[in-house]
């Protein structure tokens, strides 16, 4: 049976690594005419206000659905995507606005492993040469002793057959065993679980503090990821590793990690202890997820929660609360906005009444969402009730929208649906955990 970490030794208070509002931004392209023509130049807000702490010797798990940054994360804090805006500390050591040169010391105590062991390695190079390549990068003696400034002495030659045995003794540690035969192999030559233990092995010859578990296990089959995750264990406890997890496997990260930070569209909105966050989820997010996990046994399923819709455009970002358009449980106050009320029209003008919705409120091409207002040019002819079916359509949205609009009314001919400003997001402690949401 794969131990869990529940079962290994607690973390220590000593933080190793401190994430402070980390921002990473990408820019869109456009068009030239484009281009000329718009003031704000449209990001995407892949990370957007993350903090975290990591304490030395935990497994820290960063859980999340495709496209909601936790990937850019884990390459942002090893500084291989840079941060937007933020700060990043490594053993109290600012490491945000460091050069590529100064990050030399940094790397070789901060290692990744990739999702992809196909694409991770070289196919050019052997296996022996790949996994002893990082001490190559860092003219790292495995033979010598390494100084207070992270340089080791004498390593500008490095001894080929110190070099050579170093990486045998790692391809045995992690299993990749004839080691002998496998050294001249080449990736190719590998099963996938065979590369996944090499690209670890990589990460492991330069004896790091910190390792960026990147989806490591993803693309494994089953048998073999269990037996790369008690690997991984291992390691931690034989050499005192520290983990990022990040991963959208919720099993995963239940049995591995000691504290789980849940993401949704480039934020963290909840975070604790592992088994607390999966004994009593608090973010409705959260309970949708562990929700969505299949059980077996047809007599424990119950009523679940599901998130409607899809997941909103990150260079467009919702208003207040990012999961409030898909939220089952959500508050008048959590940002409704202009473009809300726009889908909900859309939804009803697809619905079988569509022909009463648009002869009494237009055509949807009619209508525009625009920050909190929704609008409308002109009114249909023949009809001077426009509010009044406004607010019967507003009647029967679902959940809070209605509460939420502030005036209906005519403004130099067009109708205009204004909603309130959202209350402040502040992250609450809630018991064991912090949870970005107002319902707390």
């Amino acid at each position: 049976m794969m131990s869990t970490s529940t079962d290994q030794e607690p973390p220590s208070e000593e933080v190793l690594l401190e994430v402070r509002e980390l921002r990473v931004h990408f820019p869109v392209k456009l068009p030239f005419i484009q281009r000329l023509l718009t003031r704000a130049k449209p990001v995407v807000h892949a990370v957007d206000g993350v903090s975290f702490a990591l304490r030395r010797g935990e497994i820290f798990g960063l859980v999340g659905e495709s496209g909601c940054g936790k990937t850019t994360v884990g390459r942002s804090v090893l500084r291989l995507v840079e941060p937007t805006s933020g700060t990043i500390s490594f053993q109290g050591d600012d490491i945000t606005h460091r050069k590529e040169k100064e990050l030399r010391a940094f790397r070789r105590k901060a290692q990744i492993v990739f999702q992809d062991p196909h694409a991770s390695l070289n196919p050019a190079m052997t296996v022996g040469r790949a996994i002893g390549h990082p001490l190559e990068i860092h003219r790292v003696n495995p033979g010598l002793t390494e100084g207070k400034d992270g340089a080791t002495d004498g390593a500008s030659r490095l001894d080929p057959e110190e070099v050579r045995r170093a990486v045998l003794d790692i391809m045995r540690e992690v299993g990749l065993t004839p080691e002998e035969q496998l050294y001249e192999k080449y990736p190719a030559d590998l099963s996938g679980g065979q590369k996944q233990r090499a690209a670890i092995a990589r990460a492991m010859i330069l004896r790091p503090d910190l390792i960026v578990a990147d989806e490591a296990v993803a693309m494994l089959d089953m048998s073999i990821r269990a037996r790369v995750l008690e690997l991984m264990l291992d390691l931690k406890e034989r050499h005192g590793l520290t983990y990022l997890f990040i991963t959208h496997d919720l099993a995963t990260a239940k049995y591995i990690c000691d504290r789980i930070a849940i993401m949704y569209l480039g934020r963290i909105i909840e975070v604790g202890p592992a088994r607390g966050i999966y004994a009593n989820p608090m973010h409705p997010y959260t309970r949708a997820l562990l929700q969505a996990i299949p059980i077996p046994d047809p007599s424990r399923r119950g009523t679940r929660i599901r998130a409607k819709g899809e997941v909103p455009d990150a260079v467009n970002l919702p208003a207040g609360c990012r999961f409030h358009p898909r939220c089952p449980v959500a508050l008048s106050t959590c940002g409704w906005e202009g473009r809300d009320f726009v889908s909900f029209l859309e939804e009803r003008w697809l619905a079988p009444e569509r022909a009463s919705v648009e002869k009494s409120l237009g055509p949807i091409d009619a209508w525009q969402g625009v920050g909190p207002a929704a609008f409308r040019e002109g009114k249909p002819p023949g009809d001077p009730d426009l509010v009044g079916h406004v607010r019967r359509v507003l009647s029967e949205a679902p959940g809070p929208m209605g509460e939420a609009v502030e005036s209906i009314q005519l403004e130099g001919g067009d109708l205009v649906v204004r909603f309130r400003s959202p209350s402040k997001l502040d992250r609450v402690q809630v018991e064991d955990r912090i949870v970005e949401c107002l319902l707390y």
